[in-house]
Order: structure tokens, then sequence, then C-alpha cells
């Protein structure tokens, strides 16, 4: 998968996953690792899928309506490569932790849902549920921080909602930062997750 490594100060450290949305790039979310911990590791992707010529990371039937079948083969493929990027690059690959952006966050999304070692932690800006109806691995030691909009028309406070919901069944702790906004990726839903992330290294340290 193209992609960027960035070696952080510490390589055994936390590891942030960068993953865009609709039409991105893996330059996109560079940003945001910088604000939120400019001293970790990061390795941002390119989605394999191309839809009218926009990167993705795995295919769609209609707006909202995901393609299960490519869902799943796009999934296990992300997973895979983690494990492969975690041995050629050398960093923790226990220590991954998700950013991902609308398309990029029901990858992330889809990661917890199939996978119990898939991530330690995860920053999910505007997802959506990625499938309904199946089992979920346990999710005990998982982190995961929703942002969402009120007013957003692609991924409506019920969708947020029920993630929220499903994940904390199967033992994620979960919190949900609220905006009055829309679809789009604000500032202070960034500033929040900082927040979030920087109280869950204050607690493992202490």
């Amino acid at each position: 998968m193209k992609h960027i490594f960035k070696e952080g100060k510490h390589l055994s450290g936390p590891t942030f996953l960068l993953l865009h949305g609709t039409g991105g790039t893996e330059n996109d979310l560079l940003p945001l690792a910088e604000i939120i911990d400019p001293d970790t590791n990061v390795l941002s992707v390119r989605g394999n899928v191309l839809e009218n010529g926009m990167p993705r990371f795995f295919k769609r039937l209609a707006e909202g309506i995901f393609d299960e079948e490519d869902l799943i083969l796009r999934t296990d493929e992300l997973y895979q490569f983690l494990s492969e990027a975690a041995d050629n690059y050398g960093f923790d690959r226990k220590q991954v932790i998700a950013i991902g952006y609308s398309n990029g966050a029901n990858i992330a999304a889809s990661l917890l849902f199939h996978y119990q070692d898939g991530l330690a932690e995860a920053i999910l800006h505007h997802p959506m549920v990625p499938r309904r109806g199946i089992g979920l691995p346990d999710l005990t030691n998982t982190k995961v921080f929703i942002t969402a909009g009120r007013n957003d028309p692609l991924c409506t406070e019920q969708e947020s909602l029920d993630l929220e919901k499903i994940l904390s069944q199967n033992g994620a702790s979960v919190q949900i930062h609220w905006e009055n906004n829309g679809h789009q990726l604000s500032r202070t839903e960034v500033e929040a997750a900082k927040t979030w992330y920087e109280k869950n290294r204050d607690i493992a340290e202490g």
C-alpha cells in the first residue's frame, strides 16, 4: 500500500495510523498527527480503491451503502499491511493508534469490528457503523474517541450513537465529542482528540 512512515522520538512508543477521507491522500492527515503528538511515529496510508479517480479504502454501492465483501477484503489487506510495516520499520504493532476521517474512520472501525488486536486505540472523525448484525471480538482494552457533527448529512447522530453502543457492548472504552457542524473536520475536533489522547497517556504513566 502506498504510504509514508515518519519515525518519532521513540520508535518503541505509539504509532499513529493515518487514514484519509474519500479523495484524500497519505499527506492529508499529517497536520493532525503533528497537532495531537509531534513526537509519535506516523504511518500514513493511501486507500487502494479508486472511485471516479478518488482514492478510498473500500468500495461502496452508493453513498452510505458499503460493499461489504470489499470492505472485509480491504480490512484484511490493511490488517496484514500493518503487520508487515511493523516488521519493516520496527514499530510496536501492539501500540497502533488509528486516526481516521470519514472513509478512513470507517476502515479503522472495521479493523475494530473484525480483529481483537487490530488497534490499541482509535480516533474516529465522522465514522459510520461498518457492518451490522455481526459478532465483534473482545475489545476490553481498546480505547475509542469518536467525533461527530449534529448536523452531519452523511453520518447521522443515531449512526454515531449506534457505533458507540456496539463498541461499548463489546468492551471498548468509548467517548463521543459532538460538534454543531456537518461532515467537515474541524480544528476543535482535533483539539478534543489531542486532549483525549494526552489523558490516556497520563493514565498509562500514572
